[in-house]
């Protein structure tokens, strides 16, 4: 693979295909997707439930087959291409938030919820086993599921030996990885786990991955005077006197501003310098650029995440469809690799 930089086109930066073919869950808005193409796969379609993000998708990526419906009825569906069970590699990355290290996420657990993509009742931390069915279903040469660290963290361990257990039932090999996306060329220090199955069959060794690419600070991203970018909440300018240089969020700011020696409010406000890599960027909340006392613009959202520059949201938030995706550069080296050190005579 060509070194790719987060600035780049899908109109013009996709390589020739490799041969490989890889297929999608929980496709989101198609971080992963592009991933995958930039590494030379090609995407075959995918799996999602949400009908904007859906169409984000198909904008974006026209797959050949696509199902718009909950996963667990995509596992019982019996009129399946013949392609889908002879994949390289199979790509899931189900929703994270009651994994997430954010609040009180053990409450979550096995509480059933519906959400505002259009699910049907449900829990979301029962999402991981789904994809293991759909991975026993399909049996791919490949299957990776991506999620946030918290899933490998605490009383959250008991899912990853679940994980591994039903995995090495269905014949597979498991891998973890805790990787940061800071480390492969992305603008923002997003660290996920992946666990990479290998077929038993296949005889595969196991997997080595090192990524030591030198971070990309947020002022090689910025765009200095912006015009573009969306007025502060008023909430937010009023507590500004009260930040002080360092501060990464407005906690202190909102305590000082009240009077209080306590804070609950403004974790959800990011505060940017030039000499930092930008963290983790959600799906909701502000990130203020603090050399301009403003918010970040989606051209500088964009290029946080490594999307290309050609993306069309299809009028979308912009933040929202970016917090919800993988990177496309880091699901590309990621790609690359197993590429390399599992199918080098493609």
């Amino acid at each position: 693979m060509k070194k790719l930089n987060y600035d780049w086109s899908k109109s013009h930066d996709y390589p020739k295909l490799n041969g490989l073919k890889v297929f999608g869950t929980f496709v989101c808005g198609g971080g992963s997707t592009m991933g995958y193409k930039l590494a030379g796969f090609e995407h075959l379609g995918g799996v999602e439930i949400d009908k904007r993000m859906a169409l984000v998708y198909q904008i974006n990526h026209n797959p050949k087959y696509f199902y718009l419906e909950d996963i667990r009825e995509f596992n019982n569906r019996t009129d399946l291409p013949r392609v889908l069970y002879d994949l390289d590699i199979l790509d899931g990355s189900p929703p994270c938030s009651t994994f997430s290290m954010c609040g009180k996420r053990e409450k979550g657990w096995g509480v059933e919820k519906v959400f505002k993509e259009g699910q049907k009742l449900q829990t979301l931390d029962d999402l991981v086993f789904v994809y293991c069915e759909t991975i026993d279903k399909l049996k791919p040469k490949v299957a990776i599921l991506e999620n946030v660290p918290g899933i490998v963290a605490g009383n959250a361990k008991g899912y990853t030996i679940e994980i591994v257990e039903r995995l090495n039932e269905s014949g597979y090999d498991v891998q973890i990885f805790q990787l940061n996306s800071a480390t492969m060329g992305v603008p923002q220090a997003r660290e996920r786990v992946f666990f990479i199955a290998r077929r038993k069959d296949l005889g595969f060794s196991p997997l080595v991955l090192d990524f030591q690419e030198p971070p990309i600070l947020f002022s090689d991203i910025v765009e200095k005077n912006s015009t573009t970018h969306k007025p502060l909440w008023p909430s937010i300018s009023i507590r500004w006197p009260y930040i002080e240089k360092g501060d990464q969020n407005m906690k202190f700011a909102d305590a000082k501003y009240r009077n209080k020696t306590t804070y609950n409010a403004f974790f959800s406000t990011t505060i940017l310098y030039d000499n930092v890599v930008a963290p983790t960027l959600t799906s909701s909340g502000t990130t203020v650029y603090y050399d301009e006392v403003r918010n970040l613009n989606d051209e500088e959202y964009r290029r946080m995440s490594s999307f290309p520059k050609d993306y069309d949201f299809n009028d979308m938030d912009a933040r929202y469809v970016l917090g919800m995706s993988v990177p496309p550069l880091m699901t590309a080296h990621i790609a690359s690799e197993i590429k390399n050190q599992w199918f080098s005579n493609c």
